[in-house]
């Protein structure tokens, strides 16, 4: 599983069971049947959810890297799909970022449902907070119209931008996740 840690407002509109999984569907079943990994280092993530020219959108960063994805434009049925829309934002962030094949193969391995509860931390709220104010930004004074955007080219840009976690440097988000994608992929140049 890869956990999500949810904000009270995201948590309460996700329809999660009683150990905080989502309602599987068809799009989303190759997640259920990978392998499970006992300590999977794309697990970690913090998600919100916010409003943009009164559309809801979720925003999510990775705990470890700040690797940050920007789903836009998400109705109710929407939530009950996350598994699903955290895999095409994910997948095709990594793609606008550069991703390499052996990224992406990686990433996909590592790809499993997720697993929500409640428990934040401030520092990761922080990241989500800023993420929030950058885009709010973007939409105000660059124009953008959210109703059509995919999040992709969002999420990618989001991810070249210098992020602070407590306690350590500045890092960049997109480094981070390459990374980490290519210890999994076993360092294959």
């Amino acid at each position: 599983m890869i956990k999500l840690h949810a904000t009270k407002k995201l948590y309460e509109k996700l329809p999660l069971n009683e150990h905080g999984l989502l309602p599987s569907a068809p799009s989303s079943e190759l997640l259920s049947e990978q392998s499970s990994l006992p300590d999977n280092p794309l697990s970690g993530w913090h998600g919100n959810l916010v409003t943009f020219q009164r559309r809801n959108c979720v925003l999510l960063a990775h705990d470890a890297t700040r690797f940050p994805l920007v789903l836009l434009n998400l109705t109710k049925p929407d939530l009950a799909q996350l598994n699903y829309y955290f895999e095409d934002i994910f997948m095709n962030t990594l793609l606008k970022c550069g991703a390499e094949p052996r990224h992406l193969d990686a990433a996909q391995q590592l790809l499993h449902p997720l697993q929500v509860d409640s428990r934040t931390s401030r520092s990761e709220l922080s990241t989500l907070n800023r993420m929030k104010i950058e885009i709010d930004c973007q939409v105000d004074y660059g124009g953008l119209d959210i109703a059509e955007m995919t999040g992709y080219a969002l999420s990618a840009r989001m991810a070249d931008v210098c992020r602070s976690i407590k306690g350590a440097d500045y890092i960049f988000p997109w480094e981070e996740m390459r990374a980490l994608l290519e210890k999994y992929a076993g360092g294959k140049r």
